[in-house]
């Protein structure tokens, strides 16, 4: 089970991803709030833990724009500011819960799994993984765009679970040949590009924008064009 959490103050992240990693949680982070958005809105995650004051977008904003963008992972708030007005305002831009700073861990843990239990009982996955309006799922094998699923090889499953994992990433012919293919890169072959023609055909042929991009001499990536 997979948490996003924003927080700028780096001790209070760094403790915060610990004792969550110690309750056998996945933990993304950002330092602000443009970067949470962008990680936010790529793939799902169980929960999504924020700082009110961030760089880049508020917390309050970065609710509210998760939202318009149909994010719809439970959000928990943490913050200095505790009044009764302020947590008024967090739960009407989105949040789920809101939690004055300092807290006990222990409330901390008892709200944090009580958003997970309401996320699970959504029947929503925290290991989809997806970018624009392309979904995947590795528990189901399935992958969807523009709510139109798609039919893919294992092979060419493998490739697009890969490159979602790793956005923005320019990925090597060499660690493709490694990772897929299990033998040293043959520079002769040209059966990547084989399979990244079929990948594309399949998920970028018919739709906008395009996702799969050649980068001439260095690879390939999965990103939103620029």
């Amino acid at each position: 089970m997979k948490i996003l959490v924003i927080e700028d103050e780096v001790k209070t992240l760094q403790s915060i991803k610990q004792g969550l990693e110690e309750h056998q949680y996945e933990v993304d982070v950002a330092y602000d709030g443009a970067i949470g958005f962008q990680l936010a809105t790529r793939q799902a995650y169980a929960l999504i833990i924020s700082d009110i004051i961030l760089p880049g977008i508020n917390g309050l904003d970065l609710c509210r724009k998760l939202r318009e963008a149909q994010v719809q992972a439970p959000i928990l708030l943490l913050t200095a500011l505790g009044t009764t007005d302020d947590k008024i305002i967090g739960l009407d831009a989105g949040a789920d819960d809101y939690l004055p700073k300092p807290f006990e861990f222990r409330e901390f843990m008892a709200r944090v799994r009580a958003l997970t239990r309401r996320q699970g009982g959504l029947g929503q996955t925290a290991n989809l993984l997806k970018i624009s309006d392309l979904e995947l799922n590795p528990d189901t094998k399935k992958v969807i765009r523009a709510g139109k699923e798609i039919a893919l090889t294992a092979k060419e499953f493998q490739l697009l679970e890969y490159f979602l994992r790793h956005q923005g990433r320019v990925i090597s012919k060499v660690e493709l040949a490694e990772k897929f293919w299990d033998v040293t890169f043959d520079t002769g072959t040209n059966v990547i590009e084989v399979y990244i023609n079929f990948l594309r055909k399949k998920i970028d042929k018919d739709f906008e924008p395009k996702l799969l991009h050649t980068q001439i001499g260095m690879g390939y990536v999965v990103k939103l064009p620029s």
